[in-house]
């Protein structure tokens, strides 16, 4: 088969032009701007564009399928010739569904862990040596791409995220998929963007449970009261499995999971972190890997990439990176790494970065969730508001939200800079913790490690 991509530098969409590409088909794709490490990858396996932009005479009936990135705009001009033409067009999980249909489709959805629930769900797949399909929304050790189709394994196991298909399929991404196995992990307002209000918001999950298979499974986080709410409402005839947050203790910076064998050292942490590796047990015991294997294979898992990811350690300070941007997030993740090190003190950052959180109307949504720190910081860009088009947000209006007195805030990166390279640190020992999906305005995260 011949499949092209509208947009093919993207995470995802790059990924996917690997997989097909391992799987003997022939990919060609397009794009305006294709960056590191998406153009290194796609250059590795010849699928790099030679010129970046959008062709129309690339688009030929010789194409079996077009996959279209929600990078292109609907008036793309690759796209509008291939609608002239009549060809086959797919958004991503629309595609990825027609790769699965005959598999066993095992979909992890909810606004937080995904990725980590998914990670963990393959590490010890193949801590087992386990062969599965998968397409999880970050970069996994031991795997060469976030994204692996074959024709003979029996799962797929899917992240599915609640953002929009396609510039012209306007359906969340986990609406498509079909799961007969799904887990749900936690509903907390997010993409303010796209679901303008709470209720439209909770709406696209139960759309979702709505869509898992009749006789399916659904593994729900019965933690999260919203999760819980929308579950028990559900008239869907599933079976319905709930978890939650397992016994743990924290010594000496360790934390030691509770299993019928007595306490295990684990190489995560944080309440959070131990709610999804509950879900993540569940949806391994109904693959067919029994709980002492679990536990085994989980005790080794280091974590996904970006998300509480340790990027330097010395004798009493610590520096931790976190892809946490919404409010649950950043409250969670702050008070799992104060609960980690609770003799240290802590220091969180938080950039604001996303469409949301540069609301100013969401930024209300944030109170409470840097209580957890010693220091607090807020680091935005006026110019990314710009960028977004979005009403200016004012440090008044930001101080106002978090509702602590003492909160630092930045708004030029080479002062934060500044102030993260001539840190006091405490003679006690500082955890120092950096939360954003961006980079504070091009901070090199790997010049970090010379500071402590």
């Amino acid at each position: 088969m011949h499949i092209h991509f509208i947009a093919i530098g993207g995470a995802a969409m790059h990924n996917l032009a690997l997989a097909l590409h391992e799987k003997g088909y022939k990919v060609t794709g397009s794009d305006d701007a294709i960056f590191e490490p998406s153009k290194s990858r796609l250059d590795k396996k010849g699928l790099l564009p030679n010129e970046m932009g959008w062709f129309p005479e690339k688009i030929t009936t010789d194409i079996d399928a077009v996959i279209l990135g929600m990078h292109a705009k609907p008036d793309n001009a690759e796209l509008l010739k291939a609608q002239e033409l009549g060809l086959k067009i797919y958004s991503y999980p629309e595609f990825l569904y027609e790769q699965s249909k005959g598999k066993t489709r095992v979909v992890i959805g909810g606004s937080h862990g995904k990725t980590t629930i998914t990670s963990m769900i393959l590490h010890v797949m193949h801590y087992h040596n386990i062969e599965v399909d998968y397409m999880v929304g970050a970069q996994l050790e031991g795997f060469d791409t976030m994204v692996h189709l074959t024709e003979e394994n029996d799962f797929i196991v899917l992240e599915g995220d609640e953002y929009l298909s396609s510039p012209i399929d306007r359906r969340p991404k986990f609406h498509l998929y079909q799961p007969n196995i799904a887990l749900l992990s936690g509903i907390a307002w997010d993409h303010i963007n796209v679901f303008p209000t709470y209720e439209n918001y909770v709406e696209q999950f139960e759309i979702f449970i709505q869509q898992i298979t009749n006789g399916g499974i659904l593994v729900y986080n019965e933690d999260d009261a919203e999760v819980k709410r929308v579950v028990e409402a559900s008239t869907n005839p599933i079976r319905k499995i709930p978890y939650n947050t397992p016994e743990y203790t924290v010594e000496d910076g360790t934390t030691y999971l509770e299993t019928p064998d007595g306490a295990m050292p684990i190489e995560i942490f944080g309440e959070h972190n131990l709610n999804n590796l509950a879900g993540a047990k569940w949806i391994c015991q109904n693959m067919g890997v029994d709980e002492a294997d679990f536990y085994e294979a989980i005790a080794t898992f280091k974590g996904a990439s970006k998300r509480l990811e340790k990027i330097a350690e010395s004798d009493k300070n610590v520096i931790y990176k976190d892809f946490a941007h919404s409010p649950s997030k950043v409250a969670a993740t702050t008070k799992a790494v104060k609960d980690q090190y609770p003799d240290k003190t802590l220091i969180a950052c938080l950039e604001l970065h996303t469409y949301s959180s540069l609301n100013a109307e969401f930024l209300k949504q944030y109170e409470g969730a840097l209580d957890s720190a010693d220091v607090a910081i807020v680091f935005y860009s006026p110019d990314a508001v710009k960028i977004k088009q979005l009403d200016q947000v004012t440090q008044e209006q930001i101080a106002n939200a978090f509702k602590r007195d003492d909160l630092i805030i930045y708004t030029n990166p080479a002062a934060f800079k500044e102030y993260l390279f001539h840190l006091k640190y405490d003679t006690k020992g500082t955890a120092l913790l950096l939360m954003s999906s961006g980079n504070y305005g091009g901070l090199n995260f790997d010049e970090l490690k010379s500071i402590i």
